[in-house]
């Protein structure tokens, strides 16, 4: 694995995912699933495998994703076919992890 420095658009993604779970829908799930078990398979990393799909931390979770991305160095067809994906997973999170945070910002602006 490569040292890397995050970027500021990749710390803003990590503080605006919660600490807990996200209201994924079941494809949502089924694929972050998929890629987390590639990610096991491929390149032999256990991070989320022993946790049930959708109780992840959505933090750590792509916290975890943006590392892989940034530090693993894919060699085979199958790493690299695993590794292209976590782009897609990092934007799926940051993009539900959005939402949840404008929806709650608008149930506090509607109980004003």
């Amino acid at each position: 694995m490569k040292d890397y420095i995050p970027e500021l658009s990749e710390i803003r993604m990590v503080q605006r995912a919660p600490d807990g779970p996200l209201p994924f829908s079941q494809s949502d799930l089924a694929y972050i699933a998929d890629i987390l078990a590639d990610m096991d398979k491929t390149f032999g990393l256990k991070s989320f495998s022993d946790i049930v799909p959708g109780e992840w931390s959505a933090r750590a979770l792509i916290r975890q994703l943006i590392e892989w991305w940034r530090t693993l160095d894919p060699v085979t067809e199958a790493e690299r076919d695993a590794y292209n994906r976590l782009p897609g997973s990092i934007r799926l999170i940051d993009t539900v992890s959005t939402w949840v945070e404008e929806q709650a910002s608008r149930r506090r602006s509607q109980a004003d």
